[in-house]
């Protein structure tokens, strides 16, 4: 994996699009259907906005029916970090990058075989680098 990459708030805020700093920063969340990667079929590799870190293939994304990028996989182990969540009242498991720390969506265990995950990636978070022809 790439150096770790530590910014302040500030930085990160003159860098990003205000809802890129509200949900990759602040821990946000995108209205469901409303990304622009929700329903995106192109191939590709997804990478952190914040620090272009691989994360997720496109061949390893899945419709959820949740209104989210889904992923049964991420790139490797040390591509995402997860952490407890326990905001709003509920127990989650957040994903962040594992190279900036930006908040990127929740891993859940209802996803489909192998291995029974659902990341739930918000796509502001995202940026789909396409494969070349």
């Amino acid at each position: 994996m790439s150096e770790w990459i530590e910014k302040s708030a500030e930085e990160w805020q003159q860098e990003l699009t205000p809802e890129q700093f509200r949900v990759c920063r602040q821990k946000g969340t995108e209205p469901a259907f409303t990304g622009v990667y929700y329903d995106e079929k192109t191939p590709g590799l997804y990478r952190c906005v914040c620090c272009g870190n691989a994360l997720f293939h496109s061949e390893h994304k899945y419709d959820s029916g949740s209104g989210w990028p889904s992923f049964w996989q991420c790139v490797s182990d040390d591509s995402v970090h997860t952490h407890s969540d326990s905001s709003y009242g509920m127990q989650r498991v957040e994903v962040t990058c594992g190279r900036c720390e930006a908040h990127l969506g929740h891993v859940f265990d209802d996803g489909p075989k192998p291995t029974g995950l659902r990341y739930c990636i918000n796509s502001v978070a995202l940026a789909l680098e396409t494969e070349k022809a």
